[in-house]
């Protein structure tokens, strides 16, 4: 760990504190989407923040058309919200929750290479007394090229390969009740065979902020989770 990278992380620019952010806030290259709900935004945001509804478009077909067409609409949706492949975008929720992340995930699964988490969200933001506000504007629609790639998404075949694969790791980070499957989000309750579990809240701080390399690298080697193994998350 340094100063610079306080949490030992290899990538560490990924997720940006509040102050980094707050260091950045007079770049006009800056977009800052707050994937919170629409209530919680209207309540007060992040001054400059646009809103998004990161599950308003969604897909459970990984077949190629469909994911075009996927795609295309978080791509038209995003240019109308005036965010460029050019860009430099931050995502934040209430806490690094799952929508910020699945922002940053689908950013970088179109290829975009300048994207970040605000760690510990909108409430890192409030402990830290910065400035918050309720006032919005209608951005400027822009026009957001993807570059895909694939590497980064998992389709229904990949997952029944990796099932066979010995030095492939299912992990599975929904909640206890899911995977139990007393609580049923999907089609049907149950589990990939062969997957290990840990809930997506366990990677976190009392704070919602992510933990350190360390803790996170012990709790993912204690679930057969290694580094020389290849992983697919859901």
């Amino acid at each position: 760990m340094t100063s610079d990278n306080p949490k030992g992380y290899a990538n560490p620019d990924l997720l940006w504190s509040a102050g980094q952010l707050k260091e950045r806030m007079n770049d006009p290259n800056l977009r800052i989407i707050d994937t919170r709900p629409g209530e919680r935004y209207t309540m007060g945001h992040i001054p400059g923040a646009r809103h998004f509804d990161v599950y308003g478009v969604n897909s459970d077909d990984s077949d190629e058309a469909p994911l075009r067409n996927f795609f295309s609409m978080w791509a038209f949706l995003l240019g109308n919200r005036g965010v460029s492949f050019k860009n430099t975008i931050v995502f934040y929720d209430d806490f690094v929750g799952n929508t910020s992340v699945r922002g940053f995930w689908m950013l970088e699964l179109f290829g975009h290479k300048d994207v970040h988490v605000l760690d510990g969200g909108y409430r890192s933001w409030e402990r830290a007394g910065y400035e918050t506000t309720r006032d919005a504007e209608v951005p400027q629609a822009a026009s957001f090229q993807m570059a895909f790639e694939p590497h980064r998404l998992a389709t229904r075949e990949d997952v029944m390969a990796a099932i066979e694969d010995d030095n492939h790791m299912l992990l599975d980070t929904r909640s206890l009740g899911e995977w139990e499957a007393t609580s049923v989000r999907a089609r049907r309750g149950g589990i990939i065979p062969g997957a290990v579990w840990q809930e997506w809240l366990q990677h976190l701080t009392p704070d919602g902020e992510m933990k350190t390399a360390a803790e996170l690298r012990a709790q993912f080697e204690a679930i057969g989770v290694t580094p020389e193994k290849e992983v697919t998350a859901y």
